[in-house]
């Protein structure tokens, strides 16, 4: 009976010792995972900073032209303005000048 009682307990030992060392290289394991996994994050961290600060400049471009085309949008207007009173204003002189010829 002893014997029985002392493969089983060596059985259990043995047993328990695979299991320890089954735990033991998950746990590494598993570190190894986060540190890659964290390495990782920090890339895509990264990516997305670059990426921010480029949609940043594109929209900062993407103002500066608007602003731009506001201004000239602007003078072109004026201009127009400009054109239409000049017409009337030759409208008017050959309109006088057809009166005084006659």
């Amino acid at each position: 009976m002893e014997d029985k009682m002392f493969e089983l307990v060596t059985k259990m030992y043995d047993e328990f010792s695979e299991f320890r060392k089954d735990m033991i290289e998950f746990k590494e394991d598993m570190n190894e995972f986060r540190k890659e996994t964290n390495k990782e994050i920090r890339g895509l961290k990264n990516d997305v900073i670059r990426f921010e600060n480029k949609l940043d400049a594109v929209f900062d471009g993407y103002k500066q032209t608007f602003e731009k085309l506001m201004v000239v949008e602007k003078k072109v207007d004026d201009i127009s303005a400009k054109v239409e009173k000049q017409d009337v204003e030759i409208t008017v002189i050959k309109g006088g000048k057809k009166t005084k010829s006659k």
